[in-house]
Formats: structure tokens, C-alpha cells, sequence
């Protein structure tokens, strides 16, 4: 009879809670310091004291939970010393730990991060980081930099310093550049992540920062000349602005240094001998781009007009206005934020046409069409121009080569490659346009060579481990990458890198997936292989590979393309 009993009163057990009883518990807590009364601490900074509770404050925050739980010698004394903090930033960090609320502004948010900091409010501390970090400025990133390393704000610093990347022009011109110490200078012109146009930017950014402290800063004018890469400057502007400059006349380090430059121009035998960095072209890789997918087939084989643009950071396909043209062994290359779609095969006739995509009126027009008919090529661009290689032309593989310019809408051959080139890896590395692999027709090639733009000649280069053709090739800071392809026998998932410092090839870990007709494409400092076919069927799969992870990743699949798409990445300007 008892347990029964017992078996009863459990089941008439009922929990009661009032959910919100700890929150209105403290706001009446807050009411009753407000009042002066049942407090029994006092916080002094200075001249000000504000009283409080040792039970709320060891409750809110993690530094009096150590001060009052561990028996530190302030945890008995009735008044407590912070030194070095702000009184209105303790009194609005004293507020938050009975309401859990804090207004950040412009005036307070420095004083409040150091104040959390130091009160180990990691939450509050994040606040304000974040709010910096939604207002960044060319005006203010240094400073925030700056404050940022400080206080060991590491996401904050990196934050501060890809802005700083981003917008190095606009920033160049700002009273923080101008007060930089020579050391932050140094380090700045010597970094491959600037976003120019054009190197002359970092040489007037330097010449401004030394004319702002003339006397003090004149001795330094040669060392911060070496890193600026004058080789990659027009002649003209070397000649016309950099050696009239009155500082540089004036000094025989930096003469030499102008006259290294324009030897880059006139005696093409000498740049062997000089540093890689020097004639490296800056890339800022913190710049997202958008990447388009353009042509290429359907699971039938047929070509597309089809066009899709993926957003890395939302990892989300999005399509785009189709080309007039079916297109597919598309060359693609991007210029001044237009998209070129050149050349290809529509599913009959290889093509000479090119067409240009506007990402703003999402928009197709016909341009200039190319001296000769060409699928399977590769496209570079190189100081403002497109350059097409090789291909395949209905008949047999190609060796020519043709350079265009947007400005004069007008196609001129130029020096052909050593070899006849169909669906080889071509990129831009090191200033230079290499071409690696590829099939004649005949044989499948593992050899690489290089053209150099500015005396119109080709150089071998070191070959690849393995041969491939209808591979993917892409450069990313100082390395370069080829991945997939076709060997003869297999299709294949492979990839291997390129150093200019070792100049050899080395593996690199493997694709997911077995990918011919694939294309390499990289932004945000992330290759991206699209498409491709893995021996049976027409991918629409990509995958994306981290330096800093050694992995692909796969990220979401096209919606329209499954494979033979040619890509091409038009990067945003930075807000």
C-alpha cells in the first residue's frame, strides 16, 4: 500500500519555474545599487568611486569571480583600486554586469575594449572589435591596426590589415601613412598583397612619405626604393617622373637602382640576374572574385550558351544573361572587369569570334574577332591584354599566338610558342605567360615554356612531373598549380606545384575526383577547379583547395554546366 502510495505522489509531482525570474532579479538588483543600499564594494579609479555588489560582479565578470572566490588579498577590503582604467568605461562595464547591456560608440569603444580586456569580458571586448571592424576606413585602418596588435586582437589586426591591403592608394594619401614609422613603411612596400594598378601608385606613395619629413626621412629614400619594383614601371614614367625626381638625381643608390629598372626594358639578357619579387606583380588575394562559369557542354555533349557566376563567400551559383554564341573549349579572360569569351567550338565549326560580357548591364557584345579559328586554347591577360595560345583550329593543334587589345579592339599575332599546343595549361606567373602541357595531335607533353611579353620570345621552362593535357593551370602568389587532366591512358586527379625559388615541380595533394577538360581558377587566396569530365560523365562538381589546410573541399555544383566550361573571375572592388 505504501509504495502504491509513493508511485501516486511522484506522479502528482509538478516543476514550477518563472523563466524570467534571474533576469528581473537582476534589475532589481541594479535598482538597489542605484539606491546605495546592501552594497558592500567600492571600485576607485582616481577620483571616482562607484559602489556594487561582490555577488553580482563575481557572477558577470571573470575577473572579480578570481578576486573574490580565490582569496586574493583585495577580496576582504571594502574598496578596491583599478588602476589604469577609464572611470566611464568601469562604470558602463560595472552597468553591464547587472544588465547585460553596453552602448559602443565612436568616443567610448577603445576605452571599453581596453576595459574588458582587462576585466576578461571576452564578449563585450569581441563587441568592439566588431564594431571597429564595420568601420574601417582608409582614414582610420592604420590606427585600428595599430590598437589592434596592442590589445592582442588577432581577427581584429587581420581585419585592419586586408583593408589595408585592399585600399593602399586611398590610404596612401591619409595623415596616418604619412606618420608611419620608416620600419611600418618598409614592411609595407615590400608586401605582394597591394591592391594597384599599377606599381607607379606605391612609388608616388613613397616619394609622398618621404617629402612629409624631408630632413629625417630622405637617408631611407634608397632602401624603400628597392622594394618598390621599378622594373614593372613604364619606361616612360622611369625617364619622365621617377629619375627627374629631385631626390633621387641627388642620390647614387637610387640612380642605380633607375638605371637596373630601365635596363629591365632595353637589355632583356639582364633579368635573369635580378630578384624574383622585383619583377612579381603584386596581387592582393584578400579581393574576393566572382567566378563565371561561361559555355561548355550539357550530359549530352552539346555546346552551351549557357553562363552561371559562383560567389565564393556565399558559396552559391547564381546564372547569369547566355552569350549569342554556343561555346564550347571556350577561352575566357577578364579586363578591367569585363568578360571575354573568345573563340571555342559551337557544335559544328571552331570559332574565331569573341564576345564581351558587362557584369553591370549583364550584357553581351560582340567585339574584334581573332586572326584565326581556335577551341581548346589557353587565355591569359597580361598589362591590360589578352593573349591566346595554341588551340585547335578543326585541322590540327596550333603554335601561333595572338595578342588583344580592348583599347584598339584590334587581334596582332605575335611570336608562336616552340611547340603546337591543344588544350594545354596556360596562367600568368611571375610577370611571365607559361604554358605547360598540351597534345600536337601526336603526343601528350610533360614541357613547359614561358613568353615574355616584353621581347616577344619564348624560353623553356622546367617540365612537369607528369604529362597532361586538358588540365587546369592557375597561379597564386608566388607558386603555380596545374591539377587534373588527361595523360593518354587515365584521367586524372593529380596535381603538382611550381616554385620560382626552387624552380621545380613538386606533388601536390590529389583532387576528390578525376577531372579532365577541368578549369583552375583562383581568388581569396583558394583554387577553385570547375567542372570536368572523370572518364564517364560531364561534372558539374567543384572543389576548392586551401594552401593552409593541404585539402580540397568540394563547394556547391553548378546548376547549369556539367563540364567543358571555360571560367574567367572578375574581382569586386573593395567597398
Amino acid at each position: 500500500m505504501g509504495d502504491v502510495l509513493c508511485e501516486e505522489l511522484e506522479e502528482d509531482l509538478v516543476h514550477f519555474s518563472v523563466h524570467d525570474l534571474p533576469a528581473r532579479g537582476y534589475v532589481v538588483m541594479e535598482e538597489i545599487r542605484r539606491q546605495g543600499k546592501l552594497c558592500d564594494v567600492t571600485l576607485k579609479v582616481g577620483d571616482h568611486k562607484f559602489s556594487a555588489h561582490r555577488i553580482v560582479l563575481a557572477a558577470s565578470i571573470p575577473y572579480f569571480h578570481a578576486m573574490f572566490t580565490m582569496d586574493m588579498v583585495e577580496c576582504k577590503q571594502d574598496e578596491i583600486l583599478m588602476q589604469g582604467m577609464d572611470p566611464s568605461a568601469l562604470e558602463a562595464l560595472i552597468n553591464f554586469a547587472y544588465s547585460g547591456h553596453v552602448a559602443i560608440d565612436q568616443q567610448n569603444v577603445q576605452s571599453l575594449l581596453i576595459g574588458s580586456s582587462f576585466l576578461q569580458l571576452q564578449n563585450v571586448k569581441d563587441a568592439c572589435c566588431s564594431f571597429l571592424q564595420e568601420r574601417l576606413h582608409p582614414k582610420n585602418c592604420l590606427g585600428v591596426r595599430q590598437f589592434a596588435e596592442t590589445m592582442m586582437c588577432t581577427t581584429l589586426y587581420d581585419s585592419a590589415n586586408s583593408f589595408l591591403h585592399q585600399h593602399f592608394v586611398e590610404v596612401s594619401v591619409s595623415e596616418e601613412f604619412l606618420g608611419l614609422r620608416t620600419e611600418e613603411v618598409l614592411e609595407l612596400v615590400g608586401c605582394d598583397e597591394l591592391n594597384i594598378k599599377a606599381e607607379e601608385q606605391v612609388f608616388e606613395a613613397v616619394l609622398a612619405w618621404v617629402h612629409h619629413d624631408q630632413d629625417l626621412r630622405e637617408s631611407v629614400l634608397p632602401e624603400l626604393l628597392s622594394k618598390i619594383r621599378l622594373p614593372l614601371c613604364r619606361p616612360q614614367f622611369l625617364s619622365d617622373r621617377v629619375q627627374q625626381e629631385e631626390l633621387v638625381r641627388c642620390c647614387h643608390k637610387c640612380r642605380d637602382l633607375v638605371d637596373e629598372a630601365k635596363d629591365f626594358h632595353l637589355m632583356p639578357e639582364r633579368r635573369p640576374h635580378l630578384p624574383a619579387f622585383k619583377t612579381r606583380q603584386r596581387c592582393c588575394t584578400s579581393i574576393t572574385g566572382l567566378i563565371y562559369a561561361v559555355g561548355g557542354l550539357n550530359s549530352s555533349g552539346d555546346s552551351l550558351n549557357v553562363v552561371e557566376m559562383f560567389d565564393p563567400i556565399g558559396n552559391f551559383w547564381e546564372r547569369c544573361q547566355p552569350m549569342r554564341t554556343a561555346r564550347s573549349r571556350v577561352g575566357v579572360a577578364v579586363v578591367n572587369g569585363l568578360l571575354y569569351a573568345i573563340g571555342g567550338y559551337d557544335g559544328q565549326s571552331r570559332l574565331s569570334t569573341v564576345e564581351v560580357y558587362n557584369p553591370e548591364t549583364d550584357s553581351w557584345t560582340r567585339v574584334s574577332s581573332m586572326n584565326s579559328q581556335r577551341s581548346a586554347m589557353g587565355t591569359v591577360v597580361i598589362d591590360g591584354h589578352i593573349y591566346v595560345c595554341g588551340g585547335y583550329d578543326g585541322k590540327s593543334s596550333l603554335n601561333s599566338v595572338e595578342c588583344y587589345s580592348p583599347e584598339t579592339d584590334r587581334w596582332t599575332v605575335v611570336t608562336e610558342m616552340s611547340a603546337s599546343r591543344s588544350a594545354a595549361g596556360v596562367t600568368v606567373f611571375d610577370g611571365r605567360i607559361f604554358v605547360s602541357g598540351g597534345h600536337d595531335g601526336l603526343q601528350i607533353f610533360n614541357t613547359v615554356e614561358y613568353y615574355n611579353h616584353h621581347t616577344n620570345r619564348w624560353h623553356p621552362a622546367a617540365a612537369m612531373m607528369n604529362k597532361r593535357c586538358r588540365h587546369g593551370a592557375a597561379a597564386l602568389g608566388s607558386l603555380m598549380y596545374v591539377a587534373g587532366g588527361y595523360d593518354g591512358s587515365g584521367f586524372l586527379s593529380g596535381a603538382e606545384v611550381f616554385s620560382s625559388a626552387g624552380g621545380q615541380w613538386s606533388p601536390l595533394v590529389a583532387m576528390n575526383t578525376r577531372r579532365s577538360r577541368v578549369s583552375l581558377v583562383s581568388t581569396s587566396g583558394r583554387l577553385y577547379a570547375v567542372g570536368g569530365y572523370d572518364g564517364q560523365s560531364n561534372l558539374s562538381s567543384v572543389e576548392m583547395y586551401n594552401h593552409d589546410t593541404d585539402r580540397w573541399t568540394f563547394m556547391t555544383p553548378m546548376v547549369c554546366h556539367e563540364g567543358g566550361v571555360g571560367v574567367g573571375c572578375i574581382p569586386l572592388q573593395p567597398a
